[in-house]
């Protein structure tokens, strides 16, 4: 273990790259699928796998402490607060008739 955290093989980043650009022609073929009510889930699942690849590997929090996945659960837990936060102000601004 070096003084920066465990050294990484170059074979896992090639891996995860070629991973990445998997996921990316993945997305660029499902823009173009009919797929209906699913067309979003499935764009934000790969999104979601991808993010979740570069968190990992590029950003080293596999190999962190403890400390380093709290935080970044963290980030994870405020954005899904701003998520929710906006989109119930989206889905109730029919509720209030619009005066005139």
């Amino acid at each position: 273990m070096s003084a920066h955290g465990p050294a990484s093989p170059l074979r896992l980043y090639l891996s995860v790259f070629v991973a990445l650009l998997a996921l990316t022609a993945l997305t660029a073929w499902s823009a173009f699928q009919p797929l209906g009510a699913f067309h979003t889930p499935v764009a934000l699942s790969i999104a979601a796998a991808k993010g979740l690849l570069v968190i990992l590997y590029f950003m080293h929090v596999r190999w962190s402490s403890r400390l380093i996945w709290v935080v970044a659960g963290a980030g994870f837990l405020f954005l899904g607060i701003l998520l929710v936060f906006t989109l119930s102000d989206f889905w109730t601004r029919g509720w209030l008739p619009l005066y005139q």
